[in-house]
């Protein structure tokens, strides 16, 4: 019976992975595909749906809308006023076509770690990605796999204090701050920049050599307009907000004056964004205020929040059927070979290695590092906080290397971060997915390293 239930959960994944690839709506295939899991198992499916299911991806939503809901009016405010283009042309102004990849992958850092939806970030970098690919010459196919390291690596996941949700979930299960490990974070954000820019850096230059050029693209944009735009030391200004305050509230560093508010980290980045949206409104008043197709600046700027808000829905929506899924999977008879398994690796009471293996395993079967890692730690958080206080490993450890590793299987084919960021693009998997092979290949070893760094330095 264990087989047969740990085949149907194989079934389902696999399942999963194909008609996300084919375009269907995972809010869809998700709750069906886990209905096919819990057959297979032989347990009853209406019990799974209702009380394992919806359970799960309701306390998803309620844990995380926030960060949802507040970020996405907080982001596309920054691109409607236009302050976030200005901020990524003075960027690519001061690294110019010679340094395309690095001006890419910093542009879209910056504006990551600043506290804009990671799918906004892509979509204001890639025109100014494809007019500096397209001057220097760089084959436009190697565009996502630069958005991809500027975007969803080291800004993301390792950089101390990044205001992503991937970097505040493992909060919630530690009692931590989004500020943990920030020895363990720099190395690893080193790591990651440095593996992404020197492969794109080398398939740049074999490519070039081999007589390919930017090639020819039906739908490809101009050069930017600039004139308009804010200036840019101003534009900086929500981003810097979103840091002060986050540092501020989360308190990291343990100020007296500050350990009577006791603010979780989730309400700490949603406080930050919400100050920092009001900057942005003030900033960039005249162009978000700005009449357009007959309408009034009031119903642009009503029109431009309403989009955001409902946007944030399909996000969250999206993210909360993957994890509820996966919730699911690890839920029946037969995902216990694969749990005993897991949790073999820290039967020398070290809960590193499990954590890492676990959270990619987890990331790859949803396609989604956030809510892999919520799987990964609702499952066996707990065991491993225990294990990490009784062998002396900080939780701050625990936390870092939870986070790295959420986004070593995550541009799995069905991952809707991946499939968007190729629509941006106008690419296909075909034309750009090796590139994004490699550097899941490559970026898979980084929290093992980390934990190897950790072991030997003690640093923290």
């Amino acid at each position: 019976m264990t087989t047969l239930s740990t085949i149907a959960i194989i079934v389902a994944i696999a399942a999963l992975m194909y008609m996300a690839y084919k375009g269907w709506s995972i809010i869809l295939i998700a709750p069906l595909l886990a209905v096919v899991a819990a057959i297979g198992c032989g347990q009853s499916f209406i019990d799974m749906l209702g009380n394992v299911y919806l359970v799960k991806a309701g306390e998803y939503i309620k844990n995380y809308f926030p960060i949802f809901l507040f970020g996405a009016v907080f982001a596309k405010l920054m691109e409607k006023g236009g302050l976030a283009s200005s901020i990524a042309n003075k960027i690519v102004d001061l690294l110019g076509s010679k340094r395309a990849i690095l001006a890419v992958i910093l542009g879209c850092a910056v504006l990551t770690y600043g506290g804009l939806s990671v799918f906004v970030v892509a979509f204001v970098m890639y025109p100014f990605g494809a007019v500096l690919f397209r001057k220097a010459g760089i084959p436009k196919r190697l565009l996502p796999a630069a958005l991809w390291v500027g975007i969803f690596t080291f800004a993301m996941v390792a950089l101390p204090g990044t205001p992503q949700i991937q970097n505040i979930i493992p909060c919630k299960y530690f009692n931590t701050t989004t500020w943990s490990g920030i020895g363990l974070g720099i190395f690893a954000s080193v790591l990651f920049f440095a593996i992404g820019y020197a492969w794109l850096t080398y398939r740049a230059k074999s490519l070039i050599k081999k007589g390919e050029g930017y090639g020819e693209h039906k739908s490809d944009v101009q050069e930017i307009d600039s004139t308009e735009l804010p200036n840019w030391a101003v534009s900086l200004i929500p981003l810097l907000i979103v840091i002060a305050f986050n540092i501020l509230l989360s308190n990291p560093f343990n100020w007296g004056f500050a350990k009577k508010w006791q603010i979780s980290s989730l309400w700490a980045i949603t406080i930050a964004i919400i100050v920092s949206t009001v900057a942005t409104v003030i900033i960039g008043r005249k162009k978000i205020f700005s009449s357009e197709g007959g309408s009034t600046g009031n119903q642009v700027f009503l029109k431009t929040v309403n989009s955001s808000v409902i946007s944030s829905g399909t996000a969250v929506f999206n993210v909360a059927s993957g994890f509820a899924f996966g919730c699911v999977v690890t839920s029946v008879v037969g995902f216990d070979v694969i749990s005993k398994l897991l949790m073999k690796l820290s039967s020398n009471g070290n809960p590193l290695f499990s954590a890492v293996l676990t959270t990619n395993i987890m990331s790859g079967i949803t396609g989604s590092a956030s809510s892999g890692m919520t799987i990964a730690l609702s499952k066996f958080g707990e065991q491993w906080a225990s294990m990490a206080t009784a062998s002396g490993i900080p939780l701050d450890v625990l936390h870092r290397i939870v986070a790295v590793s959420s986004i070593g299987f995550d541009p799995v084919p069905h991952c809707g971060a991946l499939v968007t960021m190729f629509g941006i693009c106008s690419l296909t998997h075909k034309e750009s997915y090796f590139d994004l092979v490699m550097l899941m290949l490559l970026k898979f070893c980084v929290p093992y390293l980390c934990v190897v760094f950790y072991m030997i330095t003690g640093i923290v």
